[in-house]
C-alpha cells in the first residue's frame, strides 16, 4: 500500500515540475505574460505602499490570478490552433478572436476590481 501513497507523491511532483516549466517557458516567451508579471510586481508595491487590507489583497491577486490563467489558456489555444493549421484559416482566426476575447473579458474585470480598490485610496490621497 506504501508503493502506492509513494507513486503518488511522485506523481504529483512531477507534475508539479512539467507546471513549473510550462509557466517559466511563459514568461520567456509570452510578451502579454511578462506584462502581466510586471504589473503584479507593481501592483504589489504599490499595495505594500498602500497597506492594503486582507481582503483587498486577496480580491487582488484573485484578479490577477484570473487575468494570468486566462491569458496562458489563450496562448495554448493558439498554440494548438497553429499546430493543427499552420495556414490561415478563417474558423481558426475565430477560435483565436474568441480566445482573446476570453482574455479581454479578464482583463476588463481585473481592472474593475483593481479600480475597486485603488480609485478610494487615490481619492482619499487627492483630498487630504
Amino acid at each position: 500500500m506504501e508503493t502506492k501513497k509513494q507513486n503518488f507523491v511522485v506523481n504529483r511532483i512531477e507534475s508539479l515540475k512539467y507546471a513549473i516549466v510550462g509557466a517559466l517557458y511563459l514568461i520567456k516567451t509570452e510578451n502579454a505574460i511578462k506584462v502581466h508579471c510586471t504589473s503584479t510586481l507593481l501592483l504589489s508595491i504599490l499595495g505594500y505602499f498602500t497597506e492594503l487590507s486582507r481582503i483587498e489583497w486577496m480580491f487582488q491577486f484573485l484578479a490577477i490570478g484570473l487575468v494570468i490563467s486566462v491569458e496562458a489558456l489563450n496562448t495554448s489555444i493558439e498554440k494548438i490552433a497553429d499546430f493543427i493549421q499552420p495556414d490561415f484559416d478563417k474558423k481558426i482566426g475565430t477560435i483565436k478572436d474568441v480566445s482573446a476575447g476570453a482574455v479581454l473579458f479578464a482583463g476588463l474585470f481585473g481592472a474593475i476590481i483593481i479600480g475597486f480598490i485603488y480609485i478610494p485610496k487615490l481619492m482619499l490621497f487627492l483630498y487630504q
